[in-house]
């Protein structure tokens, strides 16, 4: 089968190890099932493992992909949860992995997962909205609407609006009845933020008409001042990656004395994935998709995507 691999890691030059063309058919074993992929979802965390993190050598070569929606061997219209573990919440098992770490990803016209993983897609996604779901529409309805601890009507931030984690953030805010700011470097982002459902749009670093309820960080280093000096006392910051570093400046006196929350978060559970498509079904909000291509034409979504030339999500086609 054709498929999209990691053969290679290499920090400077991630896309040297990226490896088009045939591998083998997926194995699977005692409670896994196969999915026929029809659509699936680029994530940063592909643009990592090309660059060597969190991914062991001895894995290479793998194939790449989290995310990923499609037909199962019954027919079924299926999403793919991308954590591989176990528990009531899987992404708090020591010994979970995602989808491309451990186990051959989604990059591929077939892929193996555990039958556990599987959620019906609505009928009224299409799957290339369907594969955005798993990774960054997960990720954010996470932050949102179990991390954050909002009420409707709380002024969010979302920090970097462009990404696919961000979009995610301004659409489902705005349908969660929260008050959605925004910020970003480039003035067509925030613009396409607005149209999104943004309130009200920022350049980055921009000095806010008021404190906010809450931040959404998913840029880490660049922005993390701004986060601690945009939040009112009492609020809480909720971090779910670090695009620009993970090494920011504590300023604990900061956080002690406005008594901030700084909450971690990664992903969301099968469970959660389910209730994100009941919500995207029932509000009627669908992923941004940047652009879809054929995995055939894999390099160039990469490329675009460490290029930061990316509003939404960029979608294969198997």
């Amino acid at each position: 089968m054709f498929a999209v691999t990691a053969t290679q890691t290499d920090p400077d030059n991630p896309l040297a190890g990226l490896t088009l063309g045939e591998r083998p058919e997926p194995e699977t074993r005692d409670g896994w099932t196969t999915v026929t992929v029809r659509a699936a979802a680029l994530n940063h965390h592909d643009l990592w493992t090309l660059k060597g993190v969190g991914i062991r050598q001895d894995r290479l070569p793998i194939v790449l992909g989290c995310d990923a929606a499609g037909v199962d061997e019954d027919g079924n219209e299926v999403i793919v949860h991308a954590v591989i573990g176990s528990g009531a919440d899987e992404t708090l098992d020591p010994k979970r992995s995602l989808l491309s770490e451990v186990h051959d990803g989604t990059f591929a016209e077939r892929v193996a997962v555990p039958r556990r993983n599987l959620v019906p897609k609505p009928a009224a996604l299409t799957f290339e909205q369907a594969a955005c779901l798993p990774t960054a529409w997960l990720t954010a309805y996470r932050m949102l609407f179990d991390k954050a601890g909002l009420q409707p009507g709380s002024t969010v931030l979302v920090q970097g609006a462009g990404g696919g984690v961000a979009t995610a953030l301004i659409a489902l805010g705005r349908a969660g009845g929260f008050r959605v700011w925004a910020t970003s470097r480039s003035a067509d982002k925030r613009e396409r933020a607005l149209e999104l459902g943004a309130d009200q749009v920022f350049e980055t670093g921009a000095r806010l008409p008021e404190r906010v309820d809450a931040v959404m960080e998913t840029v880490g280093q660049a922005t993390w001042d701004h986060s601690l000096k945009s939040l009112r006392p009492g609020g809480r910051i909720v971090v779910s990656g670090a695009t620009s570093g993970a090494v920011p400046p504590a300023d604990l006196n900061r956080v002690f004395f406005l008594q901030l929350s700084v909450v971690g978060t990664t992903m969301g559970t099968r469970d959660q994935l389910q209730r994100l498509a009941v919500f995207l079904e029932q509000t009627g909000v669908r992923p941004v998709v940047d652009r879809t291509l054929p995995l055939a034409e894999a390099r160039d979504g990469f490329a675009a995507l460490a290029a930061g030339d990316v509003f939404g999500k960029i979608v294969f086609t198997a």
